[in-house]
């Protein structure tokens, strides 16, 4: 999966944040909110416009990048 296909960024939504596809929720309010200790969960619950894929998506894409920057020793 493309960050494209879950999430966009158009200056006449929310002033060009980054979003949730299909949303104005903004990206960053996942990582504050589960940096406060939210679960991915409760962000669902919270955030009804965001589908639980979504956030797993951005999540798993994340982990993939932090892997290619950090690969493991051998």
């Amino acid at each position: 999966m493309k960050i494209t296909d879950v999430l966009s960024s158009d200056p006449e939504v929310v002033s060009g944040a980054v979003v949730f596809k299909g949303t104005r929720v903004p990206v960053d309010a996942l990582f504050e909110n589960m940096a406060d200790g939210m679960s991915v969960e409760e962000f669902v619950d919270n955030f009804p416009t965001v589908e639980r894929h979504q956030v797993e998506a951005v999540l798993q894409i994340l982990a993939n990048e932090v892997k290619r920057h950090f690969p493991r020793a051998a």
